[in-house]
């Protein structure tokens, strides 16, 4: 049943596979080469230009970015409530207005409210910590809150990922104070 032509087909079978293998990599090689043409794939042999190159701005001190001070007092003068609204939409899943609270503590009066002070919501240990920080929640701490939860107040159970643009953040205030 087994005999030496069986054994010989089956090696001549793998071995014919492998060199056909070994051929078709070296023809994919030569056709998609990465790198520098005319290398043998050497590393470090020259350096690369760049296809484009991204400006940073940079500071005179350090090398450090310096952040654009926003005058949030004129962005809430000239905030846009049904602007707010909409973006009211991303807070209204763990918030309300109506003086109930669900995930989160209700919304209605909170600009000029105490920080963690709705009795009977359980607030987590980092907010309770941040209200010593922040006593009252303006519309100033507010909006730095909301621009990054987690960064604010590190530990914080809202795991919303915040408002980066400061005008949707001062709109989102408005019509919440528009709603008190």
């Amino acid at each position: 049943m087994f005999n030496t032509m069986t054994l010989t087909k089956a090696a001549g079978a793998l071995i014919g596979a492998l060199l056909f293998l070994m051929l078709a990599n070296w023809g994919a090689s030569a056709l998609f080469h990465v790198g520098p043409a005319g290398h043998g794939g050497g590393h470090g042999e020259e350096e690369l230009a760049q296809a484009y190159t991204i400006d940073v701005p940079e500071s005179a001190e350090g090398g450090e970015v310096v952040e654009e001070e926003i005058d949030f007092g004129a962005l809430m003068a000239n905030a846009d409530v049904a602007a707010g609204e909409k973006q009211w939409a991303k807070c209204r899943a763990c918030h309300a207005l109506d003086g109930s609270d669900g995930v989160g503590p209700h919304l209605n009066g909170v600009v000029g409210r105490d920080v963690a002070s709705i009795a009977g919501f359980n607030y987590s240990g980092a907010m309770s910590d941040h209200a010593g920080e922040v006593p009252v929640w303006d519309a100033e701490a507010i909006q730095h809150f909301i621009e990054n939860p987690r960064g604010v107040v590190p530990g914080t159970a809202m795991s919303f990922g915040g408002l980066k643009k400061p005008e949707d953040r001062a709109n989102v205030i408005a019509y919440i104070e528009s709603q008190s």
